[in-house]
């Protein structure tokens, strides 16, 4: 049967409206979602490549934007909205994707099993997400590409953190874009109102053989020993892919008809395991 793929919007954190993409057959009762990470974007370098992987795999897939990574529904592509970046928090990410997921199955239809992958700080995210999506639908897998274990360390210590209090915002750097991006403190106070259920080692231990870990040997970005981080706890392997930076050789834009090696290497190695 022949796909179709569709983009709308869905309302998340806040009342704010951000994009989907949804490629699907008519019979298809498995889905794949991906959660983009920080500073990510539905559309970055290959991703697009990715759902074509799937989708050829025989899976729909979607793909959507965070309601406040600082894209927007006319404009989903880098940062234009600064100030909505500024407002994130952990939990408006959480609450996103469970946004995604009602959207997917009242709007579209109920799927037997929808597996979740998520990039960097998406994967660390897609772990909170199933914890909490599993009391209330059945999920498949749970695959993690360079996921960071832990939120607390993100976070600055000592003086760093005191001025960021008493500034109320701290800035970080685009290094493509080179914008000056907005945190609020409120990135952390909510961390710290919230933890307990923002505890990706926990939740990874809750999951346990549903979760599948994947990390390149050469990431600079997240260190791999946050992947053994989470073996420990969950009890499952770290699948290496070697020589894979935090991106697995991808940049933005991506160009190319076909997926960088090591990135097309975590995908079958990921279907493998849906």
């Amino acid at each position: 049967m022949m796909t179709q793929t569709q983009r709308h919007t869905y309302t998340g954190a806040n009342g704010r409206e951000s994009l989907y993409e949804l490629t699907s057959r008519p019979a298809n009762q498995e889905l794949v979602v991906f959660v983009h990470g920080f500073m990510g974007f539905m559309d970055w370098g290959a991703w697009h490549l990715v759902g074509d992987f799937f989708t050829n795999a025989g899976y729909d897939f979607c793909r959507f934007n965070l309601t406040h990574n600082g894209g927007t529904p006319n404009e989903p592509i880098d940062f234009p909205d600064a100030e909505a970046f500024g407002q994130n928090t952990y939990s408006k990410e959480l609450f996103d994707i469970s946004s995604v997921l009602n959207q997917l199955e009242s709007r579209h239809r109920t799927y037997q099993k929808i597996h979740l992958i998520g990039h960097s700080r998406g994967g660390g995210m897609a772990i909170l997400a199933a914890q909490q999506w599993q009391q209330v639908s059945p999920l498949g897998n749970v695959c993690t590409w360079a996921a960071i274990c832990d939120i607390a360390r993100r976070f600055p210590k000592d003086d760093e953190l005191k001025e960021w209090e008493e500034s109320g915002v701290r800035y970080v750097k685009n290094g493509r874009t080179l914008q000056d991006l907005p945190q609020a403190f409120e990135l952390y106070s909510d961390f710290e109102k919230n933890k307990d259920h923002l505890d990706i080692k926990a939740a990874a231990k809750e999951i346990g053989k549903r979760l599948h870990i994947f990390h390149g040997d050469k990431d600079t970005s997240v260190p791999i020993s946050e992947a053994y981080e989470l073996q420990v706890l969950s009890g499952v392997e770290v699948n290496e892919i070697k020589g894979a930076d935090h991106v697995f050789g991808a940049v933005h834009p991506w160009d190319k008809q076909q997926m960088p090696a090591q990135l097309q290497e975590l995908c079958e190695k990921t279907l493998e395991k849906l």
